[in-house]
C-alpha cells in the first residue's frame, strides 16, 4: 500500500454532464420507422444486422450482444 496521498488515476477525471433526451420512434413499415427528437426528425432503415439512419449513422449488431456504431457520412 502506497502512503501519502495517491490518488486514482481517475479521481480528477470530469465526467460528462448528463441531461435529459426525447426519443419517440413510429414504425412506417416493415423494417422503417420515424425517429422524432428535439433536435427534428429522421429516418431508418434496418436491413438484417445493419441499421441505417437519414443523418449519416449506423449500427451494426454483432454476436454476443456487442454492437457497432458508426457514421457514414459528416
Amino acid at each position: 500500500m502506497r502512503g501519502g496521498g495517491d490518488e486514482h488515476p481517475l479521481a480528477s477525471a470530469t465526467l460528462p454532464s448528463m441531461g435529459i433526451y426525447f426519443r419517440k420512434k413510429q414504425k412506417v413499415g416493415k423494417n422503417s420507422w420515424l425517429n422524432f427528437s428535439k433536435s427534428g426528425v429522421s429516418s431508418s432503415t434496418k436491413a438484417g444486422p445493419v441499421t441505417v439512419n437519414s443523418r449519416g449513422g449506423f449500427t451494426v449488431n454483432l454476436p454476443g450482444g456487442f454492437h457497432f456504431r458508426g457514421r457514414w457520412k459528416k
